[in-house]
C-alpha cells in the first residue's frame, strides 16, 4: 500500500535531513577544500562511494508517494513524475542486485554474533610491515612492532570479512582460522562483526531508490560510531585527533571492546531487519526493469 505525503510533510522531512546530515557532511567538505584528510571522518566518504552530495538528497524511497508541486523530483534520477505526484520509478529499482542484498542480511541475521576477534584486524594489516609500509602510513603507530606481534599472536585470528581480511599482510594471513573470499561472503558474514555492521550503510545506499534517506542516513550514523571505535582500537597514535585508544593489548582494553562490539550488534540487528523489511516491500511491489 502506498503512502501519500502532502508537500508540506515531505518538505519537513527535506529539512530535517538536511539539517542532520550537515554536521557529517560540512566538515568534509571543508577538508577537501584545504587539501586535508581525516583518516576518520573521510573514511566513509572515500572507501564507499556514495558521495556528500548523494546523502544530502532526501528521497522517500518505494512505497511512498509524493504530492503537491513536485515539478523538482522530474530531474531525480530513480524517481518519476506522474498525474500531479513523483514516486520511485520501478524502472530504476536494482531488482537483482536487492535479491543478493537481501539474501546476504537474511543469512547473516540467523548467526550468532561471534564478538572474541577483539577487533585485531587494524593489527594484522600492520602485522611484520616497516611504518612506510603500512595504510596509514602518516600516523605513527602508539605501540612497537613487537608490541603488535605479540597481540597478533596471543590467540588465533578470527576475522570473518572479506573487506578487512583483504587488506591483511601476507605474514598475517596464515594466522586467520577462516581465509574469507567474496564468494564465501555469505557463507561467512555474522552480525558480531564490526564491518558487516557498517556495510549494512553500503548495502542501503546500493539499492537506491528503494531504500529512502533516512534509512540510509540511519545506517551511515551507526557506520560513523563504528569507524571511530574501529580506529580507537588499531594500533595507531591517533591522541592529536581527540581519539582516545582502546587498549586490546590489555584485558581491560579487550572487554571495553567486547562491550562495544555487543552493542554494535544489536543496533545493527534492528537496521537490519529494517533493511531487510524495505527490500523485500520493493521486491514483492515491483517488477523487474
Amino acid at each position: 500500500m502506498t503512502q501519500v505525503l502532502t508537500e508540506e510533510a515531505w518538505r519537513t522531512r527535506q529539512r530535517a535531513h538536511a539539517e542532520r546530515v550537515a554536521p557529517w557532511i560540512e566538515p568534509r567538505l571543508a577538508r577537501r577544500r584545504r587539501g586535508e584528510r581525516h583518516p576518520v571522518d573521510d573514511f566513509l566518504f572515500e572507501y564507499y562511494s556514495f558521495r556528500p552530495g548523494q546523502l544530502s538528497r532526501w528521497h522517500p524511497g518505494c512505497g511512498v508517494a509524493l504530492s503537491g508541486d513536485v515539478t523538482e523530483w522530474a530531474s531525480v534520477r530513480g524517481y518519476v513524475v506522474s498525474d500531479g505526484s513523483a514516486a520511485v520509478d520501478p524502472r530504476a529499482v536494482p531488482m537483482e542486485s536487492l535479491r543478493q542484498f537481501a539474501d546476504l542480511l537474511r543469512r547473516t541475521s540467523q548467526r550468532e554474533p561471534q564478538v572474541r576477534c577483539f577487533g585485531r584486524h587494524e593489527w594484522a594489516m600492520v602485522y611484520r610491515l616497516d611504518q612506510h609500509e603500512v595504510r596509514h602510513a602518516s600516523w605513527p603507530l602508539r605501540v612497537s612492532t613487537e608490541q603488535i606481534a605479540e597481540v597478533v599472536e596471543s590467540s588465533p585470528l578470527r576475522c570473518t570479512h572479506f573487506d578487512a581480511f583483504r587488506f591483511y599482510s601476507a605474514a598475517a594471513i596464515p594466522l586467520n582460522v577462516v581465509t574469507p573470499t567474496r564468494e564465501t561472503q555469505p557463507d561467512l558474514e555474522q552480525p558480531g562483526c564490526l564491518h558487516a555492521a557498517m556495510d549494512l550503510y553500503k548495502w542501503a545506499f546500493r539499492s537506491y531508490p528503494a531504500i529512502g534517506a533516512d534509512l540510509i542516513a540511519d545506517c551511515f550514523e551507526l557506520a560513523r560510531h563504528i569507524r571511530d571505535v574501529d580506529m580507537r582500537v588499531a594500533p595507531y597514535d591517533l591522541a592529536d585527533l581527540g581519539l582516545v585508544p582502546i587498549r586490546i593489548e590489555t584485558t581491560e582494553g579487550r572487554a571495553e571492546f567486547v562491550r562495544y562490539q555487543r552493542d554494535f550488534a544489536e543496533r545493527g540487528a534492528i537496521l537490519r531487519a529494517r533493511l531487510l523489511d524495505a527490500m523485500q516491500d520493493a521486491l514483492s511491489a515491483h517488477v523487474p526493469a
